[in-house]
């Protein structure tokens, strides 16, 4: 008990450093069903995935993937059957953080997209590898 006492310092920074190990790990599986920037590529080539940017109609003039229709989260449930009529489609969701495309992907299930899926990372993953961006 007097080595915790006297050590309690070096027992916090043992700590403190372990967790900031183990982060990146219990964040990514916070993120297990997102899609990579590629395999959003990969679903949009292969299997015709339809974009839908949840953004703000602001931020999607300032940038978004090529093809994408823009969806504001708020207006995600009652607009979505009207822009993606055909529920089978793969549906890649996108906003600028990935935040509220995951929001949008529980939003989609509800409405019976079952193939629908974000982009990790959002926009900014997007950016990070090298992809191009329409803006309006």
């Amino acid at each position: 008990m007097k080595f915790l006492i006297d050590n309690w310092m070096l027992i916090l920074v043992a700590l403190s450093s372990g967790s900031m190990l183990l982060w990146p790990m219990v964040a990514g599986s916070m993120n297990a069903g997102a899609l990579t920037a590629s395999g959003a590529v990969q679903r949009i080539n292969r299997e015709k995935a339809v974009v839908i940017d949840v953004c703000d109609p602001a931020e999607f003039a300032a940038g978004h993937v090529g093809g994408a229709k823009n969806v504001p989260l708020a207006e995600l449930e009652t607009r979505l059957p009207g822009v993606v009529k055909n529920k089978a489609l793969p549906l890649i969701l996108v906003c600028a953080s990935g935040a509220r495309s995951g929001r949008a992907v529980a939003i989609a299930k509800k409405l019976g997209y079952e193939q629908a899926q974000s982009i990790g990372g959002g926009l900014k993953a997007w950016k990070e590898a090298n992809l191009p961006l329409e803006k309006a």
